[in-house]
């Protein structure tokens, strides 16, 4: 390996720690609970199912597997007892059944057949990765990743349950692919996996790959994956980081959460329009000027401490055209004509500067649309305060 390619660290992605924090925070009970130790019984319970249902592999038998997942657990700083097995399944993939302390990786379809060299360090840096990350902060992310596989199964678990646990595992595969290519010693290896898994090739193009999840990236949206990220954000999202792209964080953000939506908050995400919503409020109050008595009493039915404190104003680039989707933005409107409606003798006033912030965040037809709608306005009228809006500005 190469001075440069020596000095890559793998971490936990900010998303991870994120969901961890919100825990710790909002969900001790549920946070304590994922500490419980039932492993001991699991663990042997797995190794009884591996024996009954795969091929266990030998070292005597598969010299260079176990060479390929020594290399890389060497450089991915692992140390563990191995134990490798064939499962009968034809698909090619791979797959880490997690017990700290020890290494078990399966294997199915003919993908140890597929990979060159390098490529077979890739596959087994992914896997061990994931092995990593569940040993990393005394087995936090792992008991991350246990809350929400025993919140999802339940049938009542909520679309925000459903949210966190799908970008955790997005996200976790990401970290998994950075694992790979420091493994393999460059990323193009990892990217032929990818490939290789999807098509069933035998010989694959990574360069060509990229070329191609270029094209891609131009037209499409956010991930729609669900535990996994599609190939072609894999392969540039492990482009990006390899080369210390300083774009990758923002980049991710948009690949893999989109727009803020209010009719899709993962956990994290219902805490941070939470306090956006709040500091909205303050910057939507600093355009009004002066509060009455109704419209106070309308902003502590909201926040009831609003006010007992010096509150901070929203930059409103954060929830620019880009930032956030229409729902959302209708979201910031309904907030200012409750308030615009509290206090009729003030009515006028607070749309005037609704209609200026409106304007502002790219949400002046949803404003003019709500004007017409809820509060059955004429076209005249609210264009009229469109300009006036307008002229202030």
């Amino acid at each position: 390996m190469s001075e440069v390619e020596t000095q890559k660290v793998l971490t936990p992605l900010a998303y991870h720690e994120d969901v961890i924090a919100f825990l710790q925070s909002e969900e001790r009970h549920a946070w304590e609970w994922s500490a419980s130790s039932v492993l001991a019984q699991e663990a042997g319970e797995i190794r009884d199912s591996m024996l009954r249902d795969t091929y266990r592999l030998e070292p005597a038998g598969h010299p260079q597997i176990f060479e390929a997942c020594r290399t890389a657990m060497a450089r991915l700083g692992i140390e563990a007892p191995i134990t490798l097995y064939q499962a009968n399944d034809g698909s090619m993939n791979a797959s880490l059944v997690y017990v700290p302390g020890e290494i078990h990786l399966v294997f199915f379809g003919p993908i140890l057949e597929k990979l060159d060299p390098a490529e077979l360090l890739a596959l087994m840096g992914h896997e061990l990765s994931h092995y990593l990350l569940w040993s990393m902060n005394e087995g936090g992310h792992y008991r991350a990743t246990r809350v929400f596989d025993h919140a999802l199964s339940y049938p009542g678990a909520k679309p925000s349950h459903r949210e966190t646990a799908r970008l955790l595992s997005l996200h976790t595969e990401l970290f998994a692919d950075r694992g790979a290519a420091i493994a393999a010693g460059a990323p193009g290896p990892a990217v032929a996996v990818l490939v290789k898994v999807m098509t069933g090739l035998t010989s694959v193009d990574p360069e060509a790959y990229l070329r191609q999840a270029l094209e891609v990236e131009a037209t499409g949206g956010k991930s729609q994956g669900h535990s996994h990220p599609e190939s072609y954000l894999r392969a540039r999202a492990l482009h990006l980081w390899w080369n210390d792209d300083p774009d990758l964080a923002p980049w991710l953000n948009k690949q893999l959460r989109g727009p803020l939506s209010i009719e899709a908050l993962d956990l994290p995400g219902q805490s941070r329009l939470t306090q956006m919503t709040r500091a909205f409020l303050a910057r939507f109050m600093a355009e009004v000027g002066e509060s009455s008595d109704e419209i106070t009493t309308q902003l502590r039915a909201y926040f009831p401490d609003f006010g007992s404190r010096e509150e901070s104003p929203l930059d409103l680039a954060e929830i620019g055209i880009e930032r956030i989707d229409d729902a959302t933005r209708d979201y910031f409107i309904a907030l200012m004509f409750d308030l615009a409606m509290a206090d009729a003798d003030a009515t006028e006033t607070l749309m005037r500067a609704a209609a200026k912030i409106a304007a502002e965040i790219g949400a002046t037809e949803q404003l003019t649309g709500a004007l017409r709608r809820d509060l059955k306005w004429s076209k005249a009228r609210a264009d009229k305060l469109i300009a006036q809006a307008a002229k202030a500005a």
